[in-house]
């Protein structure tokens, strides 16, 4: 259960598609058109949300640009051309000082030791700010530049990526924290019996180790997961401290809420070890009606072919390239069960929309949930779900880079914070003192059998 002395204030991450998250943001005169190679405007970026105590900011990834529809893939540029997040987090790392850095790193086409020393790199950089978003890859297309003729099955992926996550883990505590001893004049740079190898032999992978990082200041940096399916679920509950998932219903959110700390309850973990931080794409207005005409434009920049590009993607690939998208979407494209069970898509169903009205519901947030209205109106519905222990806080996602997020600080964080939901201060140095989290011990860490080493 949740600790009632702690004071609880709304965590918050910002979450940058190069130039907003409406899938037509990039048309907007308000977005940074080349953002996806402009290192200036990432810059500003961090900035402003570090201005505005931000816990972090968060980078989404692909290691492969989409493949479908060219005609409508020319017209919505999200993920063709952008930069390589964790190069781009180190250099935001330079021009930053108390914000976490948080990217999206596939554990389906890249090797632990790879990854446990970018993200040690970037936790040093940072002076411990780094996080790690742990996913299995979504799109099929990444299998095509890794030498696989297809992805991995669902069950494989999520099974590859728990002995991942494990081997990088103890990668990390490669060293002990106090290895280091760098004297002089004993002529002693780092103790032996304080350096661990790995020797891992699993299904998956072998990794010898160790890590030619040391041990990272947050112990580990802070791992992010996105749950959806049941699996993925049982994946978060054992690894993730944040959880970045789609909720609509603030029923559903609670109930998911409590699911998912109990369930991470049976791995030995409490509640305060976990999360919770759904999507929320804010349409800020001085009124309701400005806010309302500025939901409309963003509409209405939506190209036909890019919504139902979009809208095919959502629902799994169907092709609805004959499709009326002013009448409702036939009943044969997507099953009965899908259409009420898949928290991604299941919100477009509840009311009779034709496919024009589907994809611009989901195209302002891509499976999200979207507040439209005042400063006011938004912090109501943040504070309402807050305190209503359906999340523990937001990842906020802009419609459009930099006006959108420049309208949420200027505006809505005024609001939090004379409501004494969010911090006028950052509580700490890293990512997991201002996140709330506990720094983890090292595996080696305690009484037990000593650990192997090179030549026992």
């Amino acid at each position: 259960m949740p600790d009632p002395e702690r004071q609880r204030f709304l965590k918050l991450g910002a979450f940058f598609h190069p130039t907003g998250h409406h899938v037509a943001a990039w048309r907007h005169e308000g977005a940074q058109i080349d953002a996806g190679t402009n290192f200036e405007h990432y810059v500003r970026l961090a900035r402003t949300a570090e201005r505005a105590k931000f816990d972090l900011v968060f980078l989404a990834d692909a290691v492969a640009t989409r493949d479908g529809n060219l005609e409508g893939l020319s017209r919505w540029p999200q993920y063709m051309a952008y930069f390589e997040p964790l190069t781009l987090l180190a250099g935001l790392a330079a021009v930053t000082r108390h914000i976490g850095l948080v990217s999206t790193a596939t554990t389906s086409y890249n090797e632990p030791y790879h990854i446990a020393r970018k993200f040690a790199s970037l936790d040093h950089i940072s002076h411990g700010r780094a996080g790690w978003n742990v996913v299995t890859s979504s799109n099929a297309s990444e299998a095509f530049n890794f030498g696989r003729d297809a992805h991995y099955g669902h069950a494989e992926r999520y099974e590859r990526a728990e002995e991942f996550v494990d081997i990088v883990k103890r990668l990390w505590d490669s060293y002990d924290d106090d290895a280091f001893v760098r004297d002089r004049a004993a002529g002693r740079y780092f103790v032996p019996s304080r350096l661990h190898y790995l020797r891992h032999q699993g299904k998956h992978f072998t990794v010898r180790g160790p890590l030619n990082v040391a041990r990272p200041p947050q112990g580990y940096p802070v791992l992010f997961q996105a749950s959806a399916s049941d699996t993925g679920k049982d994946l978060a509950a054992k690894i993730a401290e944040v959880i970045f998932t789609p909720l609509h219903d603030i029923e559903k959110g609670q109930a998911f809420y409590r699911e998912l700390k109990d369930h991470a309850a049976r791995f030995g973990r409490g509640w305060d070890d976990l999360i919770i931080m759904p999507g929320l794409n804010p349409v800020v207005g001085r009124t309701r009606a400005e806010a309302a005409e500025k939901q409309r434009h963003f509409q209405s920049l939506i190209h036909p072919d890019v919504g139902r590009e979009l809208l095919s993607n959502a629902l799994g690939g169907v092709d609805l390239g004959g499709v009326d998208i002013d009448a409702p979407l036939p009943d044969h494209i997507i099953s009965p069960e899908q259409r009420r069970t898949d928290a991604r898509i299941s919100y477009l169903f509840r009311e009779q929309l034709t496919v024009r009205q589907m994809y611009e519901k989901y195209g302002g947030a891509r499976g999200q949930r979207t507040v439209v209205g005042t400063a006011e109106d938004i912090a109501d519905q943040m504070q309402e779900w807050f305190v209503g222990r359906a999340v523990d806080g937001f990842l906020i996602q802009p419609p459009h880079l930099p006006a959108g997020l420049d309208e949420f600080v200027e505006q809505v964080i005024p609001v939090l914070q004379e409501r004494r939901l969010f911090r006028t201060e950052y509580e700490g140095a890293t990512l997991r003192e201002n996140l709330g989290l506990r720094r983890p011990p090292s595996t080696y860490a305690g009484p037990g059998p000593a650990a192997p080493r090179e030549g026992a």
